[in-house]
């Protein structure tokens, strides 16, 4: 069983996020109506895929087991992705990751992969 899942949000989100204690989603989560995550394996695909050459980004890793409404849907390409259906909870974060830009457009993130 998966105990944590990962969200890819701006720092200006995530600063937002610390003062509300409630977090609605980045600006495509809230266009297709749920908060999208990825699996520790999906990150850096998440990364490359939707975040290639986006700076001041920060990882968050999230208890799974405290959220409500968290379910798991398969992408176009058949990979099942967790997607939430409500906010996300401040109390409901373990730990974050500062996603460092590269040169080259990737990312790096210290102490994750």
């Amino acid at each position: 069983m998966i105990k944590f899942i990962y969200k890819i949000c701006g720092t200006t989100e995530w600063q937002r996020f610390k003062k509300t204690s409630f977090f609605y989603g980045t600006k495509k989560d809230l266009l297709d109506g749920y908060i999208h995550f990825s699996k520790k394996n999906q990150v850096k695909e998440t990364l490359a895929k939707h975040y290639f050459k986006k700076d001041k980004l920060i990882l968050l890793k999230i208890d799974v087991l405290k959220l409500k409404n968290l379910i798991w849907e398969k992408s176009k390409e058949g990979v099942c992705f967790p997607h939430l259906y409500t906010y996300l909870n401040l109390e409901n974060i373990k730990k974050t990751f500062k996603i460092n830009l590269k040169k080259n457009g990737y990312h790096s993130i210290e102490k994750f992969f």
